[in-house]
């Protein structure tokens, strides 16, 4: 997706430009949409330097190179949360809003608030050859369901069924699912998990936090000393060789994550492939086209075939939310 396309290869829109954000549990996106896929203003704002949605979005209107672009009337606002009535009471962040409210108090007339992943799935169709990476073989079935997930603050899952000429986006909460393991290693992970959490869910394992929990786990199975790490340095420290302990933590995520994927694909029967988003995988690069992602997305005993011919993409275009909710918005308003 282009940020910098020429501004008159686009024709501006006539009640000006829209403000479209991304919010998860650590950042929250925004961008202005001054003309059909063309974003400017782009900025990410940190959530723990606000105390609610509404003054993140207040902030980011007040800037100069927002301001600039005049009065925004509509707006569209994927957020990481199932959405459900005007309250919303953010999963893995302390904001919660009602969503009228905030619609009155940043001066919109139309405000859209969707799930994060629905408004990622959205995205999917408009994706380019630059904007994500295959992993593995495979090759998509044109009109055939697709998936989705992916892993950051939390996990989050949805995906798209064709309907007709169009695609629907699934309102998933599929990362809440109970954690399922495949060999012994992860039995004892999900033990070592339910000294801690009554539920083990995928998410516990498949994010930031879960990433700290798995190299825990590993730490106290084999005896060896934890030296509580946070998911930022694990993965450094994996990556570029340093520590053993977590350079197993990053593989034993990354199996983890191909159960899962492999799970939705045959759970949707998402013959037109499945896209791994979020803010942790796309920072692993080659590392994570060298796990056992793949192998371990095809393992499925006598449906091992049927996963090898569903094709597996790692979202790399830097803010993709920005195009579903871009869509979400252009439909609410064409309804009007």
């Amino acid at each position: 997706m282009s940020l910098s396309a020429p501004a008159e290869t686009f024709a501006a829109f006539a009640d000006g430009a829209r403000l479209l954000a991304d919010v998860g549990g650590t950042n929250a996106r925004f961008a202005l949409e001054t003309a059909r896929g063309q974003f400017a203003a782009v900025q990410v704002l940190a959530c723990a330097d606000y105390p609610g949605l509404a003054e993140a979005v207040q902030a980011y209107l007040a800037l100069p190179a927002v301001a600039a672009h005049g009065p925004v009337r509509h707006a569209a606002i994927a957020i990481a949360n199932p959405i459900d009535g005007d309250q919303v009471r953010m999963t893995n962040h302390h904001w919660a809003f009602s969503i009228e409210a905030l619609r009155q108090a940043c001066g919109l007339a139309t405000l859209c608030v969707v799930n994060d992943f629905t408004a990622l799935a959205r995205a999917l169709p408009h994706l380019g050859a630059d904007d994500k990476v295959q992993v593995g073989g495979g090759s998509p079935e044109p009109g055939q369901p697709i998936g989705l997930l992916g892993a950051g603050t939390g996990l989050g899952v949805s995906g798209l069924v064709p309907c007709g000429p169009h695609w629907s986006a699934l309102k998933s909460e599929g990362g809440h699912v109970s954690f399922a393991p495949v060999n012994a290693e992860e039995v004892g992970l999900l033990q070592y998990a339910w000294t801690q959490y009554p539920h083990v869910s995928a998410e516990r394992f498949l994010s930031g936090e879960g990433i700290g929990l798995i190299y825990r786990g590993l730490a106290a199975q084999r005896g060896m000393p934890d030296e509580g790490l946070a998911a930022p340095e694990i993965s450094r420290r994996a990556l570029d060789g340093s520590c053993a302990l977590c350079a197993d933590a990053i593989a034993v995520f990354c199996g983890m994550l191909g159960t899962v994927a492999g799970n939705l694909a045959v759970t949707l029967g998402a013959a037109g492939g499945v896209y791994i988003g979020g803010g942790i995988v796309p920072k692993l690069g080659d590392y994570f086209a060298r796990s056992c992602f793949r192998a371990r997305f095809e393992h499925k005993g006598r449906f091992g075939a049927y996963l090898a011919r569903i094709p597996t993409f790692v979202i790399t275009a830097e803010y993709p939310a920005f195009l579903g909710v871009s869509a979400i918005l252009a439909e609410k308003l064409s309804t009007r």
